[in-house]
């Protein structure tokens, strides 16, 4: 059979969220590479969805601070197909209503709390990129990367130098 040895293609994810309105260049050198790019709320500006589209295909949801005519039109959560796994994305976890694993879900992908998470639970990963804005208390200014390739996920977060 043709190719029944050939690895899967992998596709890189890049992971943002929490930008506030400031598109740190640390951030687009970071997410640069990447097949697409989710943007898990808390966009702040029309602008910065502009500049990750001009890196890769971007899905966003709207968070808390995201008002106006523009934002409205942002969903509050995104469900996204890579290969044989399902993305679930939202601003808040705390609005998770359903167990993720129950609806086939491969990773759910959130922010807000601006703390950077990578956890599996009920054999789902949870990921947070933490925040790529405005530094907020002593937390790290962070986005993260996801490696999908079949039904696998790797997920990595990667701190800025800023």
């Amino acid at each position: 059979m043709p190719g029944a040895n050939t690895p899967e293609r992998e596709t890189l994810v890049g992971v943002i969220s929490d930008t506030h309105g400031l598109m740190r260049p640390e951030a687009l050198t970071a997410l640069a590479g990447s097949d697409l790019i989710v943007h898990a709320g808390d966009v702040g500006d029309p602008d910065i969805l502009k500049e990750l589209s001009g890196i890769a295909r971007t899905y966003v949801v709207r968070g808390n601070i995201d008002k106006g005519s523009w934002a409205a039109a942002l969903p509050e959560n995104e469900f996204v197909e890579l290969g044989q796994c399902r993305l679930l994305m939202l601003h808040d976890i705390s609005q998770l209503d359903f167990a993720p694993q129950d609806a086939g879900f491969t990773a759910v992908v959130f922010g807000h709390s601006h703390q950077p998470l990578i956890e599996t639970r009920g054999g789902v990963l949870f990921l947070n990129p933490g925040s790529a804005g405005p530094r907020r208390f002593k937390l790290p200014v962070t986005v993260a990367r996801l490696k999908v390739a079949g039904a696998r996920m790797d997920a990595e977060i990667i701190e800025l130098n800023v």
